[in-house]
């Protein structure tokens, strides 16, 4: 007996593709692949959900978020089980409209706690172990920092095991200065043999590089040398044009978007980038709501569109580490990770999200008429 293919059509919404927003539209999903998107409704499924002209958009591909490293570890030698805090934590991105994470797990020259050579390395296991029962596409951003050779070892048997899927390189100022300040120690750190061991085996084994907090025109100089396209959170708005002139990808923090600046002082603010075109790429930093919450941000004061905006979060990672084949777009042929928001009211809210056509979070509850409404706007609870 031949099983029939599951199909769902979700019709009256405001569809976000990468050029425009489709308004009136409908999303035909055919076994978890987008199979049509129109104007107008789609026949020929008997699932559909009237969304009531919300929002659908591509779910969130995040390329950093160290969340995780809190969520194990929320206040300083209070260790939780490790199962326990990617299981929860996935349920927060799930929430937050991310369905694509690269969970960051640091090596720090401190060697303490989550940021130890051994823990960090058992952690970067356990999300591998855990991922195919996680709602979220879930993977591993490891960062390495240059100053810390010890770390090294276990990088390398990490990547050998194929348990690491993006690998940063961290120059930070070895005499314990807030991360910001200028490092001239930091293209010597690059040059070292260690780096370039690990920088070796991720072209090897076809893992993105990338650099972090980059404070330099030498720096830059040298990761252009190391092949290194990819750089994270430049520190001043001098940085990031020229990381932009040599052709580098940017990413910038979506807290920093939402709060309108850094943390660190005179540091880059995001937004002043992203207006003078220096900025490719939203992530969540540390706060997995904060990719949502930039995005509408950016629209709100102007500085995008919201189509554009909502590419820095989806599409333009999802190129970057090489998956925009499936995911990263609403787009026939591709996965259905999406969301559905509500853009109405004080703050717009997730509610739904979507990884290939399956509900992995529900924040609302239907409507008496097939529509949709947030969860606790009338009706019966």
């Amino acid at each position: 007996m031949i099983s029939q293919r599951r199909s769902m059509v979700i019709e009256n919404a405001s569809i976000v593709t990468p050029e425009k927003v489709v308004e009136n539209g409908s999303i035909k999903i055919v076994d978890g692949v987008i199979a049509d998107i129109s104007t107008g409704r789609l026949n020929g499924c008997s699932e559909k959900l009237d969304v009531d002209g919300m929002y659908v958009m591509p779910g969130f591909v995040d390329l950093h978020g160290d969340a995780i490293e809190r969520e194990i570890e929320p206040r300083a030698g209070a260790l939780f089980p490790l199962n326990m805090a990617i299981v929860e934590m996935d349920r927060t991105l799930a929430a937050s409209g991310i369905t694509t994470m690269y969970h960051s797990l640091s090596y720090s020259r401190e060697n303490k706690m989550v940021r130890s050579n051994g823990l960090a390395s058992e952690i970067i296991r356990e999300v591998n172990r855990l991922s195919p029962v996680l709602g979220v596409r879930t993977r591993v951003h490891a960062r390495f920092e240059a100053s810390c050779p010890d770390a090294v070892p276990y990088v390398e048997r990490l990547l050998d095991d194929g348990r690491i899927h993006l690998l940063s390189i961290t120059c930070h100022y070895i005499g314990g200065e807030p991360a910001g300040n200028v490092n001239p120690q930091a293209p010597a750190m690059l040059r070292s043999g260690d780096t370039g061991r690990l920088v070796d085996r991720c072209r090897r084994a076809g893992v993105l590089l990338a650099s972090h907090d980059d404070d330099t025109e030498e720096k830059l100089d040298v990761l252009k040398d190391l092949g290194i396209r990819y750089t994270e959170f430049p520190i001043s708005a001098d940085i990031a044009r020229s990381a932009a002139g040599r052709g580098m990808c940017i990413c910038l923090g979506a807290p920093n978007v939402v709060r309108g600046g850094s943390m660190f002082g005179d540091n880059l603010k995001a937004r002043e980038a992203i207006r003078s075109g220096y900025g490719d790429i939203l992530c969540s930093d540390y706060a997995p709501m904060a990719i949502f919450h930039a995005i509408f941000t950016l629209e709100k004061l102007g500085i995008l569109p919201l189509h554009q905006a909502v590419n820095m979060a989806s599409l333009n990672p999802a190129k970057e580490v090489g998956i925009a084949g499936f995911t990263g777009a609403l787009k026939r042929g591709k996965c259905a990770d999406m969301i559905i928001v509500d853009p109405a009211g004080e703050v717009p809210r997730i509610l739904a999200t979507f990884v290939e056509g399956r509900e992995i979070y529900a924040g609302r509850q239907p409507a008496g008429n097939g529509g949709w409404r947030p969860k606790g706007e009338g009706g019966p609870q």
